[in-house]
């Protein structure tokens, strides 16, 4: 965790639209979890629980399912650790160049639910979501703004309750915990109340809004030499 008595100001909109990613992740694990067979495609730490009552034949826990969230993951976040790593770009390019990304595989996955149901194509749905928050998890990890990783709030909530005291911070942390909440009631209701493939379209519209908000940043701002 970093040091609470140091406050940095926040580069442009990053904050804003790393807090736009987390709310996709809220959305789109909502989705996974509900309409796919209670599977995360972000939430790693809950696949690895799920994978060990899996191994272990308690819960009548599917692996295939898990293995369709967990391995896509994986690859996703080496395919944008590799990207991130021949080339090295500003903040604001990278967001762009994650969320275009994701924005299309997720409307892919759209697409794909609407066409062929949900049923059929559970197990590809999952493949195109894993891969796409992998990459989104890659790329939060190397913007590394504090307290917004994107796709996963654990520590961030801990230093919510435990240890923060300046007031900038809390309210950064919280904004966090309250944008995957927001995106998980957002892909609850929707679950319930729309056609099953409405929460890809709306994380999409979202990724696409940050994609285009992040180019046009990167445009106006000097690249940051980490």
């Amino acid at each position: 965790m970093e040091h609470d008595s140091v406050e940095e100001k926040p580069p442009g909109p990053l904050p804003v639209l790393l807090l736009g990613l987390t709310a996709v992740t809220g959305l789109v694990d909502a989705f996974s979890f509900l309409a796919l067979g209670h599977v995360f495609v972000a939430n790693v730490t809950g696949n690895v629980i799920f994978l060990g009552f899996a191994l272990a034949g308690a819960g009548e826990v599917p692996l295939t399912p898990i293995l369709a969230a967990i391995v896509p993951f994986a690859l996703g976040a080496l395919a944008g650790g590799r990207v991130i790593a021949r080339r090295p770009a500003h903040h604001h390019h990278l967001l762009a160049a994650a969320a275009g990304v994701e924005a299309v595989i997720l409307a892919g996955a759209a697409v794909v639910a609407t066409v062929s149901g949900l049923e059929e194509s559970r197990h590809v749905i999952l493949v195109a979501l894993s891969f796409a928050m992998g990459i989104q998890t890659a790329v939060a990890h190397r913007v590394a703004f504090p307290d917004m990783p994107t796709t996963f709030v654990t520590m961030t909530f801990t230093g919510l309750i435990a240890d923060s005291t300046v007031r900038s911070i809390r309210a950064r942390r919280a904004l966090a915990v309250g944008a995957l909440l927001v995106g998980a009631i957002v892909g609850g209701l929707l679950d319930r109340f729309a056609r099953h493939a409405t929460p890809l379209w709306v994380a999409v519209a979202v990724l696409a809004s940050i994609a285009v908000t992040s180019f046009l940043a990167a445009r106006k701002t000097v690249p940051a030499h980490r």
